[in-house]
């Protein structure tokens, strides 16, 4: 089983279900958090407001008020606020499974749960960005994406940067067990001279995060060296407006 997922992964890795020119007139950098636990908006929230900036928030709507990875998730009311304050929502499945573990119909199925979820929460609000639940995708679940959403974001690290597969956006960690091994200050200089667009993921956010975490200062810096190399800020719908070619 685990050889076949990792063909799987492989081939919707190589095989592009629809490639796209990354152009933008200046380089972009997008912060997201997946799932999301309650500190991505509680800690997260005020180091953001601080610099202006608005991110993606992938939302699984079948953890919403329980516990995941021991951390507590988002409430609904903290979700409804961080739409409010006009950050992004975009869809993680409603259940936070692998795409390796659903078929066709089975994602349909999630996403369809998760989309009128959403909606009723957030007063009809239809999402039109997706992010892979452990970054698993499959050639036949990015179709199935690619039908349904503007764009897909993975777990694969790089800039995004001349042709680019729509259904497997790269993105960097800002987890603990991965930062180390980033020179984040490159890689915003890398957008910025490619004029491409350089995309984040983070989880929990606190003074000790969890593996797949971050801390306020981790997140502080990101955001300075993004400003600092010249990139535009912006969620992810908004960005893929101005980079798509």
């Amino acid at each position: 089983m685990k050889q076949i997922d990792q063909m799987r992964r492989r081939a919707a890795r190589y095989l592009a279900v629809e490639a796209v020119e990354i152009a933008p007139a200046k380089g972009v950098f997008s912060l997201s958090f997946d799932d999301f636990p309650m500190t991505a908006w509680t800690e997260a929230g005020p180091v953001m407001a601080a610099h202006g900036v608005k991110a993606t928030y992938y939302v699984c709507g079948g953890l919403a008020g329980g516990v995941n990875m021991d951390r507590d998730q988002y409430r609904v009311e903290q979700l409804q606020a961080l739409h409010a304050a006009g950050h992004e929502v975009g869809c993680h499945t409603f259940g936070h499974t692998s795409a390796l573990r659903m078929d066709a119909e089975a994602l349909r199925l999630s996403l369809d749960a998760n989309a009128a979820w959403v909606a009723e929460r957030l007063g009809g609000y239809r999402m039109t960005t997706f992010a892979w639940p452990f970054g698993d995708a499959t050639v036949g679940a990015k179709r199935v994406v690619r039908r349904r959403f503007e764009l897909a974001r993975g777990v694969r690290d790089g800039v995004n940067a001349g042709r680019e597969d729509r259904a497997l956006i790269k993105s960097i960690g800002l987890e603990s067990r991965r930062l180390p091994g980033y020179d984040l200050e490159a890689l915003m200089a890398e957008a910025a001279a490619r004029r491409g667009w350089l995309t984040a993921y983070g989880h929990d956010v606190s003074d000790r995060p969890t593996d797949y975490g971050c801390t306020p200062d981790d997140l502080d810096r990101v955001l300075r060296a993004a400003k600092a190399a010249g990139l535009e800020v912006l969620p992810v719908a908004a960005a893929w407006e101005i980079v798509r070619q």
